[in-house]
Formats: structure tokens, sequence, C-alpha cells
């Protein structure tokens, strides 16, 4: 059952978890614009999409990042702040357990954790969509849009290969595609040139060689142009940094899928974006069981010592995931490990807080 009392620091904590997700974006917009204001001139973006593209999409984004963050000055403000005025120390003298004491603020991380859950799975995707596509033509535009060497199976049995891909005109150079048949290669294709008809939704393959193998016998055939269907898209091919931040649920699952027989080597950033939108979520839980347990006991100074403390650990808990997010990518540790490390160690420590808090 929920009480007067838990009514009460529910509307404390998501009050001033509100008020204090408010501030944030202000200040991150502030100091954006100022950051951004040559680039927007530089590249003359217009009012219109700096405002209902690239805001749109930044602020939803720059929020769930800064998010364990704001929780967590959130849980220390408003606790520290009860401490200090005598409010704890009577309700934990009724008998109310601190156990008990606790429950309210699970409510209230539990709400955070699903509304965060809802936006990492379903809306930070699309506004990410908004706010890259921004980027990448007004912010950072790459002259040289081309990716080089790529080599990639399609399917069980089929290797492509591109030298260079232009991904502004959607064209690739120096193509070859080599069809399987256990370990005998069945047929062997090479073309000057491959482009994608988006009209047709087909690739144009253009001054094309065909070797056909079969046992001792082969056979060559050559043209000037013909249209085939591939399993495969430009945008297997854009070079973006943070292109995988705008794919939904069912793009990322797709592209996991195809990169298991592809092996184009993007498996980590794929599982790792895809696991940080299930795993970041549960920060809502831990840093708020540190930040009750920091916070729930009345010291001199006011709430300066637990709020600087509280800032203290939460910059050292989004630290943290970026370290392990770089040992995944860079370091062959497994991504699932690497975004449940950050969580794991900060709840033993949120325990251990727990238990030392006055009761």
């Amino acid at each position: 059952m929920i009480g007067i009392i838990d009514w009460y620091i529910i509307k404390k904590y998501l009050g001033t978890f509100a008020f204090t997700l408010s501030i944030f974006t202000v200040i991150i917009v502030i100091f954006d614009v100022s950051e951004k204001l040559d680039d927007f001139l530089r590249h003359q973006a217009p009012i219109k999409e700096i405002f209902f593209s690239y805001y749109v999409g930044f602020i939803p984004f720059y929020l769930n990042f800064l998010s364990p963050l704001i929780n967590f000055i959130a849980v220390i403000f408003f606790t520290a702040k009860m401490a200090d005025q005598t409010e704890i120390v009577p309700i934990l003298s009724s008998g109310v357990s601190f156990k008990r004491f606790l429950w309210p603020y699970l409510i209230s991380s539990t709400v955070i954790f699903f509304v965060t859950l809802i936006f990492n799975l379903f809306i930070i995707p699309e506004t990410n969509r908004l706010k890259i596509d921004f980027e990448n033509v007004y912010v950072n535009p790459k002259s040289d849009n081309s990716k080089m060497y790529t080599h990639m199976q399609i399917d069980k049995n089929t290797l492509v290969y591109i030298e260079n891909f232009n991904n502004n005109s959607k064209t690739g150079y120096k193509f070859t595609l080599e069809k399987f048949s256990g370990q005998d290669m069945k047929e062997k294709l090479v073309a000057d040139r491959i482009s994608w008809d988006s009209v047709k939704t087909k690739w144009k393959i253009e001054n094309y060689s065909i070797r056909k193998i079969d046992g001792l016998k082969e056979s060559m055939s050559a043209g000037l142009q013909m249209d085939t269907t591939l399993d495969m898209r430009p945008k297997d091919f854009e070079i973006y940094d943070n292109i995988y931040q705008a794919m939904n649920m069912g793009e990322l699952n797709d592209r996991i899928k195809k990169e298991e027989i592809r092996g184009t080597g993007v498996m980590a950033d794929l599982k790792l974006e895809k696991y940080q939108r299930f795993v970041y979520p549960l920060s809502a839980f831990v840093l708020t069981l540190m930040g009750v347990s920091l916070s729930s006991r009345k010291v001199r100074g006011g709430v300066g010592l637990p709020l600087g403390i509280g800032i203290f650990l939460s910059f050292t808990y989004i630290l943290f995931i970026r370290f392990s997010s770089m040992f995944a990518l860079k370091g062959g540790l497994p991504p699932l490990i690497a975004v449940l490390i950050p969580n794991i160690v900060f709840g033993i420590l949120g325990i251990y807080l727990l238990m030392k808090a006055p009761k």
C-alpha cells in the first residue's frame, strides 16, 4: 500500500527530477548553441531545421545520456534536504523500517526506469535520426563519403568485394561477386562499376565479365550492363560513426542478423548499441539506492557535502560506462559484459552504502 508519506516522497522525487531535467535542458542547449553557432552559419543551416530537426533530436539524446547524473542529483538533493530539516528521523522513529522507507524510492525509480526504457527503444532512435541527418549535412559533412575495400558475405554461398563505394552517388567500383558450393567456386563475376537504382530497387552492373566453373569445364561471358538483385543496400556502406544510434530495434536486429553472415567487423558496435538500450535504464535503481544511502543522514553543512559526493559518483558512473564501451569496441570485451559491469560494480557499492546507512 502507498501511504501519505509515500506519496510525499514520490512527489518530491519525481518533482525534483523533472525540475533538474528542465534546468539541464536549458544549460545543454545554451552550451551547444554557443559551440555549434559557427557551424550553423558556415553551412547555412535553415532556422526551421535547427529547431525542428537538430534540437528535437539533440535534447532527448543528451537528457537520456545524462539521466543517471540528473537522477542521482535529484535523489540526493531532496533526500539530503529532508534529512537536514529533520524529516527522516521522525519517520524512522515511528517504527518504519529503513527498507520500508525505501519503498516510495523504488516506485519512483521504477517509473523513471520504464519511461527511460520506452524512450530508449522507441523514441530516441527516431529523434536521433533527425539529429544525425542534420549533423551529417550542416555540422560535420563528409566531403569524401567513400568506403574502401569492403569484403562482405551476403549469404551462405555468396561473397562480394567492392574496392571503393561512394555513398553520395550510391556507386561502387571494382566489384567482385563469387558464388560457392561448399569449398568449390562455381561462378565469379567481375565488374568495373555497380550502382543502386532506387526506382527499380536493383543493382546495375556495368562492364562485367562472368566466369562459370562446372568441374573441369569453364565458360566465359561478358556484357556492358545488367540489373541484378542482391541482399545488400547502400545503407550497408554508410560510414558515419553514429549511424547505429538512428536505427530502431527492428533495423538493429536485422542488421545484427546480417552481420553474423557478412562479418564486416561492426558486430561489437551493433550489439553494444542494442544492449545499452536495455541496460542503461537500470541506472535508475542503482543510483537511487546509492543516493538514498548517502544522503539520508543529517550532516553539518546541509546538502552541500552529499550533493558534491553525488555529483562525483554520478560522473564516475558515466565515465565507467564510457571506458567499458571502449573496451568492448577496441579491447575484445563482450558487449553484454561491458554494459553490465558498471551497474554490477555500482550496485555492489550501493548495497554496501545501504548497509552503512543509519537505520
